[in-house]
C-alpha cells in the first residue's frame, strides 16, 4: 500500500507543475490590466510604467513565472497590486471558514444523499423512487446561485427564521458556546446551499449502484433461502453497492471548494470563495494563481483519496 501511495504522489508532481504553467499562462493572457485601478487623473502615464517596471510586469513571461514559482516552493505567493497585502496571509486568514462551510456540506451530501439513494432503489419505480429522483434531477439542474437566492428570500426575508448573510452576528459580540451557535444559525443555509448539487449526485450514483446490486445472484440465493428483505438490502447489497461509491468521496471536496466561490459570495460568507470573486474583479492576478493552485491540489488530493479508499476496499486495485 505505501509504494502504491508513494507511486501516486510521485505521479501527481508533474501534473502540479503543468497546472502552475497553464494557470500563469492564462492569467498572463486573459484581458485587463492588473494596474487599471490605478490609473486617475492625479497618476501620470510614466509614474504607471515605473509601477509596472517595479513590479516585474514587463519581464519576459518565462521569467516572470520562475520568479513566481520560486515564491510559492518557499511558501510565499507574492503580495497584491493594492495594499500590498501578503496573499498567504489573506488565504490563511480565510481557509478556516471555508473549512468549515466545505465540510459541513460534505457531511450533508453523504448523509442524505446515500440513505436517499437506497431507498430510492429499494422502492423503485413506485411514487417514493419517482419523487426522490425528481429530486436528484432538479439538484442536478438548478443553479446554485438561484437556489440560494430562494432560499434567502423565504427562509431568511419572508420567514425571518435564519439570517440572510455573514457568518456572525457582528453587534451581538458573542462568545464561547454562544459564538459557536450564532455561526451554526448563520450556517445552515449556505451549507445546504452548496451541498445542494452533490447529495443530487451522490443519491443518483447511490441508486444505480444499488440497483445494479440487487440483480446479482447472491442477493437472489439470499432471498431464495428465506432471508428479511432488510438483512439482504443492508447488510448484503448496501456494503457491495457502496464500494463504487467511494469514487466520488474524494472528489467531492474539490467540487464543493470550487461551488464555494458562488454559495459564499451569494451569503457574504468571509471565505476563499468571496476572496477569489474580489481578486477577478480587481484582477489580482496573484490571488486567482494561488487559489487556482489550491483547487487543483485539492483535486489531485481528491483523486488520491479516493484511490486509496477503492484500494482498501478492493486489493486487486493495488496490483
Amino acid at each position: 500500500m505505501l509504494k502504491y501511495i508513494a507511486r501516486r504522489l510521485l505521479l501527481s508532481i508533474p501534473v502540479i507543475i503543468g497546472i502552475t504553467i497553464l494557470s500563469f499562462i492564462i492569467m498572463k493572457l486573459s484581458p485587463g490590466d492588473p494596474l487599471a485601478n490605478f490609473i486617475n487623473p492625479s497618476i501620470s502615464m510614466e509614474d504607471l510604467e515605473i509601477s509596472r517596471q517595479a513590479l516585474g510586469l514587463n519581464d519576459p513571461l518565462f521569467v516572470q513565472y520562475f520568479k513566481w514559482i520560486g515564491q510559492v516552493v518557499r511558501g510565499n505567493f507574492g503580495y497584491t497590486y493594492s495594499g500590498n497585502h501578503s496573499i498567504s496571509g489573506l488565504i490563511l486568514e480565510r481557509l478556516p471558514n471555508t473549512i468549515i462551510l466545505t465540510l459541513s456540506a460534505f457531511v450533508l451530501s453523504f448523509v442524505l444523499g446515500i440513505p436517499i439513494g437506497v431507498i430510492a432503489a429499494v422502492r423503485k419505480n413506485t411514487r417514493v423512487d419517482y419523487g426522490l429522483t425528481f429530486f436528484s434531477l432538479v439538484g442536478v439542474a438548478i443553479p446554485s446561485f438561484f437556489f440560494g437566492l430562494l432560499v434567502i428570500y423565504f427562509f431568511a426575508l419572508v420567514l425571518g427564521l435564519f439570517p440572510s448573510g455573514g457568518m456572525i452576528n457582528i453587534r451581538a459580540g458573542y462568545t464561547g458556546y454562544a459564538y459557536f451557535k450564532d455561526v451554526l444559525h448563520h450556517l445552515i443555509l449556505p451549507a445546504i446551499v452548496l451541498s445542494l448539487g452533490n447529495i443530487a449526485s451522490v443519491s443518483r450514483f447511490t441508486r444505480s449502484n444499488m440497483l445494479d446490486v440487487l440483480k446479482e445472484d447472491y442477493i437472489r440465493t439470499a432471498k431464495a433461502k428465506g432471508l428479511r428483505n432488510k438483512a439482504i438490502v443492508y447488510k448484503h447489497a448496501f456494503r457491495n453497492a457502496l464500494i463504487p461509491v467511494v469514487t466520488i468521496f474524494g472528489l467531492s471536496i474539490p467540487f464543493l471548494f470550487s461551488g464555494a466561490y458562488i454559495t459564499e459570495s451569494i451569503f457574504n460568507w468571509p471565505g476563499m470563495g468571496q476572496l477569489g470573486i474580489t481578486a477577478i474583479q480587481n484582477r489580482e492576478y496573484g490571488i486567482i494563481m494561488a487559489l487556482n493552485l489550491i483547487t487543483a491540489t485539492l483535486v489531485l488530493l481528491g483523486n488520491l483519496t479516493s484511490d486509496i479508499l477503492y484500494a482498501i476496499v478492493d486489493p486487486r486495485i493495488r496490483h
